[in-house]
């Protein structure tokens, strides 16, 4: 991928068939791939593979029914002996892709579909997610561990968390769904999602704009009235940046690739069955370092524009990752109790050579479960610039290459413009809609 070769990488992909336990993971990455490639049929074709089987987890863990034999594995080797679950940042970032898979093949309705499922995901997490927070601690607690001493151990990643308040609200969503509203003429629906972008991404000038610019258009005098002493965008700047006789361009800057997930040990005492204390062994995931995030420079008829971060998905994954640790060591806590108990009845039975045996396979098939989908961008950048009438080139640039993107603009023409920015190397495509 770094090296901007995708049919090599898709080809790199372990082909797994759906009974494996990363079936579903493997279609989010071909996916991924397929999108980069620009082959959008394609890759709507594994995403929704990916997106049925979502829905297959989802009733499973409804019933409770089609995991139990899995568990069983899990709890005498390790979490990769589970399904893949796909965590909602990721489950939000299937349909968005989605979505721009249709909108490059100018289905502006399916889109919509997917918008409108993306933001259900996140709806969804935003009522589940604390209880299932709070559950994992206390059945970590039940278990004779105390969380504080997990977090203690653990390495600290709140320099990749950064300041985000959970692990699954996306203001790229959120925008990308208020953008496809309004190129379809649904004012009132694009203002709501241009909100609840802002509130994820105050700060960010292009959705402020947006917000500003509708509660104008829709005469939302009451809510103008406090965007206009809130926001860093004043009434008169909207008004310059109106389209008149020309278009606008819409640039969405996918950036870099978000790390992967690497394993650490930590020592942590745990109630034996025995109710003795005794210091085990867990290996559990984690990201050990972020992406670094570099601004890209859009000009247009001598005037610049910078980018702006909209979310980085390295963040989402790091809180994805801190906010299921309890449950990923309560399992494991679990595992190793079971485990111990494996090792005394084959030391009792088999003496010193089953002690050996049984303390061999526990450290062999004691490691932590680092898949991911690893092929997301780690961040994404948005720019949003009014053109004018006629042909027009858009120069990118991100410091260390630059492409040209060349529109004909007509009136009230909107192009959507995806740039790919990964190894240095930057690769564009583009749609448009009147």
């Amino acid at each position: 991928m770094l090296s901007g070769n995708y049919v090599v990488a898709l080809d790199k992909l372990p082909d797994y068939n759906e009974r494996h336990n990363s079936y579903v993971l493997s279609q989010l990455e071909n996916g991924r791939l397929y999108y980069l490639m620009g082959n959008w049929e394609q890759s709507q074709q594994s995403l929704e593979v990916a997106y049925e089987e979502v829905e297959k987890q989802r009733r499973a863990a409804k019933y409770q029914l089609s995991r139990g034999v899995q568990n069983v594995g899990a709890v005498l080797s390790n979490d990769s002996a589970l399904d893949y679950k796909i965590p909602a940042y990721e489950q939000g970032m299937l349909h968005t892709y989605q979505a721009l898979n249709f909108a490059f093949q100018g289905d502006l309705s399916a889109s919509l579909v997917e918008v409108r499922r993306a933001n259900l995901v996140q709806e969804q997490a935003l009522r589940d997610n604390q209880q299932s927070i709070d559950n994992a601690k206390n059945t970590l607690i039940n278990e004779g561990l105390d969380v504080t001493k997990l977090y203690s151990a653990y390495p600290d990643m709140s320099g990749i968390v950064g300041g985000i308040k959970n692990n699954f609200q996306n203001a790229f969503t959120f925008y990308l769904s208020g953008v496809l509203y309004e190129i379809n003429g649904d004012l009132n629906d694009a203002y709501i999602d241009y909100k609840k972008a802002l509130e994820i991404s105050p700060d960010n000038k292009y959705i402020q704009r947006d917000v500003l610019r509708l509660a104008y258009a829709l005469h939302m005098q009451d809510e103008l009235a406090l965007f206009k002493n809130e926001l860093d965008v004043s009434l008169t700047e909207i008004s310059k940046s109106e389209m008149s006789d020309g278009g606008e361009a819409i640039v969405i800057v996918e950036q870099n690739m978000v790390a992967s997930r690497q394993s650490v040990s930590l020592n942590l005492p745990v109630y034996t069955r025995h109710s003795d204390i005794r210091f085990f062994s867990f290996s559990l995931p984690v990201y050990r370092q972020n992406t670094v995030s570099t601004s890209l420079t859009l000009t247009n008829n001598g005037q610049s524009h910078e980018s702006q971060d909209i979310v980085q998905l390295q963040s989402l994954a790091a809180k994805s990752l801190v906010d299921e640790l309890p449950w990923l060591l309560s399992r494991q806590v679990v595992r190793v109790v079971a485990k111990e108990e494996l090792r005394r009845k084959m030391a009792k039975e088999g003496g010193d050579l089953g002690n050996i045996i049984a303390s061999i396979y526990n450290v062999t098939t004691e490691k932590a479960d680092t898949r991911s989908w690893s092929t997301l961008p780690a961040n994404v950048k948005v720019i949003r610039v009014p053109l004018k009438h006629g042909s027009q080139i858009l120069s990118l640039s991100n410091g260390r290459d630059v492409t040209n993107v060349e529109l004909d603009v007509t009136k009230n023409s909107r192009h959507l413009v995806n740039v790919i920015d990964i190894g240095g190397k930057l690769q564009t495509r583009q749609t448009v809609y009147f």
